[in-house]
Formats: structure tokens, sequence, C-alpha cells
């Protein structure tokens, strides 16, 4: 039997029935309400409707402007985040690029408050660490004219900006955009300088590891570090190193172990002093050589493969030896899931607008929603009451979406209060229930 479908003139349903809870954390936990007060504002809708109405649409993986046009008659949207008048799209891009700059300051300020507030949770590395890790990444605006569209390191043009991640839940810490042409180490001290506070506001007593990839390989990064009082991991750029070289060393010292017919792997941990700026310091660095005789199809090969990869750390071999320091530095892989997020799941591959300080703006508030929902996934759906799932020990911003935020609901006004009514068979209702309790109590 076919369907009769019927729209209804007087009850109001809510597609998003999971922006009950986002409202509360923007509201009552972030500090945004009382940091845009600072920001100049001579007549129209106030700055905070229009940065709620935006984090609203982050939160459902919107990123365009005229998204708006779609929720300006939701009353839903409207009560659950608490705007006091929707703006139009005009008005939102407009606004955005008047004072993109000023904006972008505010929210980027509001990051660790979020967090702080919120309690959110740290967790450590199992060395006892804190782990930070900062890369760079690329977003595909080609086939544009937005400002800042460049030739990135990809291959393609668009933007690379630079993210700082806090923890293995991922919590982060900064979001900065940037040309695609600019190099990963340009301006890198100064991206330090604004997310290594904020890192150790969070982490209280437990001592950071700050790790960085081959871009990063400069006695510039060391220093700082050093003076930072930090740990650090940072992978060796060989550069100019001859593979064959090395080989040579590793037979001499006998340090070649086979681990399989036809791989041998040789394993250098030593103290290397390097001069920076008239400093002369000391750092340890763990080289490790391979030589493979057959591909990865089982073919054998005319010349063994060699493959050199080392890293730079004030780690002591007594913490951690040359095997723990590059199972350390495996983790920061699931630092590539994160970049990921932003642009799948928020759906920032293509940034809206064709200003860069527009696009630097989004990105900033991007960052702030990609920590609304990661909180919102580690309360919901990791805990025993989390709607049926694989354990893990944290979710994708996908499965935050698809399983908390676009929850169905109905939505009844009632002896002046507002009922959000959730269907009877909701597996996630009990977790989303909770999580709304304790933030907006």
């Amino acid at each position: 039997m076919p369907f009769i479908l019927e729209q209804s003139h007087s009850e109001i349903y809510a597609s998003a029935g999971g922006l009950a809870v986002v409202g509360p954390i923007i509201n009552r936990h972030s500090g945004l309400k009382k940091r845009l007060k600072s920001v100049p504002l001579r007549h129209g809708i106030a700055h905070i409707d229009l940065v709620r109405t935006y984090l609203g649409l982050l939160c459902q993986g919107k990123n365009d402007f005229e998204a708006v046009e779609g929720i300006r008659d939701d009353v839903f949207f409207q009560h659950a985040l608490g705007i006091a008048r929707l703006p139009s799209s005009a008005r939102l891009r407009q606004r955005f690029d008047e004072q993109a700059a000023a904006l972008t300051e505010a929210a980027d300020d509001c990051l660790v408050p979020l967090l702080s507030n919120l309690q959110a949770s740290i967790s450590a590395l199992p060395s006892g660490h804190v782990a930070l890790h900062a890369d760079v990444f690329c977003l595909d605006n080609g086939k544009t004219r937005k400002e800042g569209v460049s030739r990135t390191y990809h291959g393609y043009d668009g933007y690379a900006p630079i993210g700082a991640y806090l923890g293995e839940e991922g919590w982060c810490v900064g979001l900065e955009l940037r040309p695609g042409e600019q190099h990963s180490q340009k301006d890198f001290a100064f991206f330090l300088d604004r997310v290594l506070p904020r890192a150790k506001a969070l982490a209280g007593d437990r001592r950071l590891l700050v790790t960085l990839d081959g871009a990063h390989d400069a006695a510039a990064n060391r220093e700082q570090l050093h003076g930072e009082n930090v740990d650090y991991l940072i992978k060796w750029n060989p550069r100019s190193e001859d593979p064959q070289t090395w080989l040579e060393r590793a037979e001499q010292a006998g340090v070649l172990v086979a681990e399989r017919t036809d791989k041998r792997v040789a394993t250098f941990d030593e103290t290397i002093q390097w001069t920076f700026e008239g400093k002369t310091h000391q750092a340890r660095r763990v080289v490790r050589l391979t030589e493979r005789t057959t591909d990865r199809h089982g073919q054998p090969l005319l010349f063994p493969a060699l493959e050199l990869e080392g890293w730079w750390t004030n780690l002591e071999a007594a913490s951690a030896d040359a095997d723990a320091l590059i199972r350390l530095y495996q983790r920061r892989g699931t630092s590539e899931q994160y970049h990921s997020e932003f642009k799948t799941d928020l759906d920032l591959e293509r940034l809206p607008s064709g200003k860069f300080d527009t696009n630097a703006l989004v990105l900033a508030l991007a960052a702030l929603a990609y920590n609304i929902l990661r909180y919102i996934g580690q309360d919901t759906l990791v805990g025993p009451d989390a709607p049926i799932r694989k354990a893990v020990h944290r979710r994708r911003l996908r499965t935050v979406l698809q399983e908390m935020i676009y929850k169905a609901a109905r939505l009844i006004r009632h002896g002046r209060r507002y009922v959000l009514r959730f269907g009877r068979g909701d597996p996630g209702y009990t977790a989303l229930a909770r999580c709304y309790a304790r933030v907006s109590g």
C-alpha cells in the first residue's frame, strides 16, 4: 500500500533534535556572549545571534550562508540556540565580511573556556604525557578565485590551514587559515606561541608531548620547545642524507637485525649537538634504516630498497627506548583523522566565502563546533547508556551527527514551556537527555 503524504498545519517537528544540547553548551559554557560584547556594534542584530546561528548550521554539517534561509521560520532552531533574531543569509555574510578579524579573535579566545567549563576529559598517552599534535592540511578550493587560494603541496589549488589537537580525544586548541602556497614552517613559531599556553592550561600538572612531522624539522622549533619546558617528538627530515652511507655504517656496527628473510632493520640511538643563533644544544635522535629485498607484493627487487627515517626528542632513553619512541610517534597518525572530520564530516573542504578573512572566521567557528560535537560524542556515545555499537575510545563527528544531532522530535508548547518529545524507540534518548541535563543544569 502506498503512503499518503501530508503536511501538518499546526504541529512543529524538528529534524535535528540534538541541537537542544548544542544551545546550552554555546550559551552557558563557551563564554561567547561575554566575549562578543567587546566587538563594536552600532545597530542591527547582535553579534551573538549571528554566531549562534552559524554555529547551529555548522553543528549540522552545513557551512554555506544560504542554508540560513532554510531555518528562518524554524521555531525549534531559534529556541534551541537561544536566538533573539535570526539573520538573513545576506546579513550573515555581510556582518562576517565587516567584522571578520574581531569575530575570529573572539571565537578563537573561547576554545579553552569552552573545554574548561565543560570539564572535558583529556586522556594521556601510555607514557603519562598529554599529546599535542600540530600539523598542516590542505583544503581543495580549485577552480575558484577566492582570496588566498594558491598551489598546495598536495598539487591542487586551495588553502593550507594548520590545526593543533590535544589529548587522545583530539580536542582542537587552535585552527588557523593559511594560503595554499605558504610553507608549513612559515610563522609556525607564532602558532606555537598561541597554542602552547592553551594546551598547558588544559593539561594541568601533566607534562605535554608535542609531536610534529618532518615539515617542522627545524632547529628553531627544537630551541623554542626547549625554552617552553615541554617534551617533544619531531620527525627527522633526512633531506640530503644518503641511505647507502647509513647502511654501510649499520653493517660496520653490526646493528642490522633480520626481521624477515626479505627485511633487515637497523636502529641508531644517539645524542646530537646542534647550534641555533649562537646557542649550543643537544638532543636525542633515533634513526631507523629499513632494507627490503622484495616489494609489497613479494616480487624480488633487483636492488634492495632502503628507507631512512628518524625522530628528534628530548625524552631520555630510560623513559622511552627507541622502539617505544617510534610507537609514540606512530600514534600521531590519528591526527590525520581530525583533519578529515573538518573536511568531510563538517563539509569544510570548500570554504563558503571569496574573502580570506571571512573564511578564517568560518574556520575559527568550525573549531568551536568541532569541540562541541566532540564533547557530545564523548558524553553520549562512549558510556554504558550509549546506543549499541562497537566499543571505542572516540567517535567520529559523522557518527555524532547521525546518532545524536539528526534526531526527529516533536516540539510542543504547554503551560508556557516547550517540550521536546522524542520517539519511543529512540535508542539514544537516555544518553542525550543525560547530556542535556548536565550542560543545562
